[in-house]
């Protein structure tokens, strides 16, 4: 092989990681003023408040539809630790209560389809 071949599949060969490791246009900011995370190239956001506990979730910009779907939160607060059932909304999944929701909180997010987990996600609340 010549020197000029090498450098140049050298070359390729660094040009594309630098394209996967590019985040591809995707922008994690949240529309409804919670915490974003992406998993499985769906963008997840997770509003908290003390009444209420509501997960959007985004594939490529659109809304992923959420009949069928429920996920598990594990809200970490210090040394209080509070599971929750999400179930499906208008557009979202969501759940109704009492929650301690601080900032610095941590929730770990469970979602599943038809009984099979789809992502876990982690937020940690602000």
């Amino acid at each position: 092989m010549k020197i000029s071949q090498l450098i140049l599949a050298l070359a390729v060969s660094i040009s594309s990681t630098a394209i996967a490791a590019d985040n591809h246009g995707h922008d994690a900011k949240p529309m409804h003023g919670g915490a974003v995370a992406e998993a499985k190239d769906v963008e997840y956001e997770f509003v908290a408040t003390a009444d209420k506990l509501q997960l959007y979730m985004r594939d490529h910009g659109k809304s992923v539809a959420v009949a069928g779907m429920t996920a598990k939160v594990t809200l970490l607060a210090g040394s209080d630790k509070q599971d929750v059932q999400l179930q499906p909304g208008d557009g979202k999944l969501e759940a109704s209560g009492s929650f301690k929701v601080p900032a610095g909180t941590k929730a770990v997010v469970a979602v599943s389809k038809a009984g099979k987990s789809v992502a876990s996600v982690r937020f940690t609340l602000k």
